[in-house]
């Protein structure tokens, strides 16, 4: 099989894949971007790919592979943040660090301000949520139900997405 007829099988077959991603992930761009990645590891290993398995059941390996190891990954970085006071960590994130840092510091102002925009019913469990509270945490810590906490966390994504579209990028 060529290299053009593998990405086109890929393509056709990673439609099936977004079902089983939002399963996986219960996020729709989560999911986007788990069926992302598994076609582009597919496609980055084709020569590990042999002619005559079921191709399906190999992504659905990859993907599922990629979803537990982006899942340990998260555990691993949020178990180790110290919950007692989770506003100092707003200005940490080294992400968006550039060489001259000016871009950085654009970025990181437009983000404190939308964020800082969010109403306090909203921003409070965002920002837990952020550096790393489970839902269940944060419920507690904030005496609300689960339902309020993954609601409010929705709308402030929400709002801070059409807030700061300006930076989104094509995909």
């Amino acid at each position: 099989m060529t290299a053009i007829e593998f990405s086109n099988v890929i393509q056709r077959v990673a439609q099936s894949l977004r079902p089983v991603a939002f399963n996986l992930t219960r996020d729709t761009d989560d999911a986007k971007d788990l069926v992302q990645e598994t076609v582009l590891k597919a496609l980055m290993n084709r020569d590990k790919f042999k002619t005559g398995t079921n191709l399906k059941a190999w992504l659905y390996t990859i993907m599922r592979n990629t979803f537990i190891n982006n899942y340990n990954k998260i555990t691993k970085r949020s178990s180790n943040i110290d919950s007692s006071e989770y506003l100092q960590y707003l200005n940490t994130d080294e992400n968006y660090i550039t060489q001259n840092k000016g871009t950085a510091t654009f970025v990181m102002n437009d983000i404190n301000k939308a964020i800082a925009g969010l109403s306090e019913e909203h921003r409070t469990p965002f920002m837990m949520y952020y550096i790393g509270f489970k839902y269940t945490e944060i419920a507690e810590k904030l005496q609300i139900p689960i339902g309020t906490v993954k609601n409010r966390i929705h709308i402030a994504r929400k709002e801070l997405k059409q807030t700061l579209k300006v930076y989104k990028q094509d995909v």
